[in-house]
């Protein structure tokens, strides 16, 4: 591959996330206004506050940055982000030696420049049935390798069979036309990595997950990572549709509360992307983004 490939390459990645990015704040923001009856109806449908975002600045130069997008306090949404990003630079000591521990990208002492771009999505929702929900996906680069990962997994705090049963289904229909083998492996990755060790239990009912993905074939990597995005709508606004307008109790908004904490542990202690994100320099609001604007802890 040569340096003009990559560089089309990564201009395709990032162009392509941005696209992603417009059809699912488009398609929240309709939900907000087909939001007519039923609690919350009456109060003014939700919009996304844009915020550019930067990464700091290394000797002086431009690091790259991102688009944040966030709304508060909706019909449907009580908290959701879909935040892009494109950053680049050289890494750090501390995100040198990690990655060359968990990649044995030794090189990476010696040239330790990297390029990154991905879209991350959380939403955190107003009604306790509807369940909270987290995708990324995103492309990695450095001299000595690249890769994608990403995916998504379903979080509701009162779990439906029927809703974690059509989440999977849609994405193993998105996942199996690149190789049927691929939906049980990101399945498994999902459910280990998605896992919280001081509770001894998973933070939500899974999903699809992949990192480090690199057969050498950048477009059927790229179109995989493209079909993980493609299948995020599908597989979960008929979930919010359904369980939007049902009424719920003081004791379903308590127990959303305590998953939501649940939720919280994990990003601040295991999840790699928050690690990454503040480790290098990204904005702080961003990397946090994810975070619920309530919780608590029994």
């Amino acid at each position: 591959m040569t340096m003009d490939d990559m560089i089309s390459q990564k201009a395709e990645a990032a162009a392509w996330f941005k696209t992603l990015r417009d059809e699912i704040v488009q398609a929240f923001e309709a939900l907000e206004d087909s939001q007519t009856d039923g609690p919350l109806s009456d109060q003014p449908a939700g919009r996304f506050e844009v915020t550019e975002t930067k990464r700091a600045a290394q000797n002086g130069e431009d690091a790259g940055g991102g688009l944040m997008s966030v709304m508060r306090g909706g019909r449907v949404f009580e908290k959701v982000g879909v935040n892009i990003s494109t950053v680049y630079g050289t890494l750090g000591e501390r995100a040198q030696a990690a990655m060359m521990a968990r990649k044995g990208l030794h090189g990476m002492a010696d040239d330790p420049r990297f390029w990154a771009s991905g879209i991350s999505l959380v939403a955190h929702m107003q009604n306790p049935h509807a369940p909270a929900v987290h995708m990324n996906t995103r492309m990695f680069w450095t001299p000595h390798a690249w890769w994608f990962g990403g995916g998504s997994d379903l979080n509701p705090c009162i779990e439906y069979d029927e809703d974690t049963a059509h989440f999977h289904a849609t994405q193993q229909a998105w996942l199996d036309p690149h190789g049927e083998a691929h939906y049980p492996k990101l399945k498994a990755w999902a459910d280990e990595y998605f896992y919280i060790p001081h509770r001894h239990r998973a933070r939500g009912v899974g999903g699809v997950f992949m990192d480090d993905h690199c057969t050498g074939d950048w477009a059927a990597d790229f179109a995989l990572t493209q079909d993980l995005g493609r299948a995020f709508l599908p597989s979960y606004l008929p979930l919010v549709e359904k369980r939007r307008g049902t009424d719920w109790t003081e004791a379903d908004k308590d127990a959303q509360l305590v998953h939501r904490g649940l939720y919280a542990e994990y990003n601040l202690v295991y999840d790699r992307g928050t690690k990454f994100g503040l480790e290098t320099g990204h904005d702080a609001n961003a990397v946090l983004m994810s975070l619920p604007p309530m919780a608590k802890w029994v």
